[in-house]
């Protein structure tokens, strides 16, 4: 990967994870954000007691990233920065109709770091 590429998908990420780390740690801590997504198994989670979801450990991932600095990246954080840029601009276009402040959309979309609302 040159540094283009990985200069490309700094941007993106930064662009499309718009919760500061605080608000994304803090929203990481609650039932709601624990009570939504797939777990790596495929089952879909409905309780904060499940296994964990695929988004919500993405969550952590996405503080760690934000924690380093530029040169402290490596191939790992940059394939990490791909997966949640898709994930975002895949999920994003499934926004369903109406009010979303409190639907499992949207509060999946959080899990990885993007709040629609903002």
């Amino acid at each position: 990967m040159d540094d283009d590429d990985t200069e490309g998908i700094a941007r993106e990420f930064r662009r499309v994870v718009n919760m500061p780390p605080a608000a994304l740690r803090k929203w990481l801590r609650t039932e709601e954000s624990r009570s939504v997504g797939m777990t790596p198994d495929g089952e879909k989670v409905t309780d904060p007691k499940q296994d964990e979801a695929v988004g919500h450990g993405m969550g952590r991932t996405i503080l760690a990233i934000r924690a380093k600095k530029a040169a402290q990246l490596d191939a790992d954080d940059y394939a990490a920065m791909r997966k949640v840029i898709g994930y975002v601009h895949r999920h994003s276009k499934q926004r369903p109709k109406g009010d979303v402040t409190d639907t499992r959309w949207r509060h999946a979309l959080m899990n990885w770091g993007h709040d629609p609302l903002k």
